[in-house]
């Protein structure tokens, strides 16, 4: 029988490794407590304190807020980039058709 993997919420993520950074629990008492597995809080130790340091995650899962409003940020900007750019292109057919309609 395979186990099946659990995932768990970046505020979750951010908690559990803020007990190891903050709170000064261990590593190995963190994850038997919070049954988590060592590698994995490991990891969101790791990422916690590089966003920590202002550095994004690679995977575009971040833990901290700030990091998460960044992310959400960016991904507006490029929605309204995107639609920016078919306006424009909106634009130019319909000033093009205009003119060849007037000319």
């Amino acid at each position: 029988m395979s186990k099946k993997r659990r995932s768990f919420s970046p505020q979750y993520k951010h908690d559990v490794a803020s007990m190891v950074l903050d709170q000064g629990y261990s590593l190995k008492e963190t994850c038997r407590s919070m049954d988590v597995s060592e590698t994995s809080l490991r990891l969101w130790v790791k990422q916690l304190q590089a966003e920590r340091n202002g550095i994004a995650p690679a995977s575009g899962k971040a833990i901290t807020p700030e990091q998460i409003e960044i992310q959400e940020l960016k991904a507006r900007i490029q929605r309204l980039e995107r639609e920016k750019a078919i306006l424009k292109k909106a634009t130019a057919l319909l000033m093009s058709d205009e003119i060849k309609h007037t000319g």
